[in-house]
């Protein structure tokens, strides 16, 4: 078993429950985690039997494009297709955080963050 993480992919999105977040929009922040048996890869060295990072950040930039009230959506939806695109993921994490986020306190991010295990 084996982990790919790709951390810190920045985006700007328009997401929130605000109308104003909708139509401002802001900065995210989105980290993944893939779990998976990158043996093979480890042995092989093609891409072909590992978890693809660039298809990873695709994801994520497309679904952060998708405008959504719940941070919690956008995580699901990411989740959804890294189980849909990647067959080897065996397990996945996902965090969308939002940075600076309008709630009247001097507060960096706020994070939602789901787990998932394929069935």
């Amino acid at each position: 078993m084996g982990v790919v993480k790709v951390n810190n992919i920045r985006v700007y999105a328009h997401h929130g429950c605000l109308a104003e977040e909708s139509i401002i929009g802001s900065d995210y922040r989105v980290d993944v985690l893939v779990r998976a048996n990158l043996s093979p890869a480890s042995i092989s060295d093609k891409l072909a039997d590992t978890v693809d990072y660039v298809q990873i950040n695709q994801i994520v930039v497309e679904e952060m494009k998708i405008a959504s009230k719940l941070l919690e959506h956008v995580a699901k939806r990411i989740l959804n297709r890294i189980f849909s695109e990647i067959e080897m993921a065996t397990e996945a994490e996902v965090s969308v955080s939002k940075i600076n986020p309008p709630i009247g306190g001097d507060v960096e991010m706020v994070t939602v963050q789901l787990n998932e295990k394929r069935l």
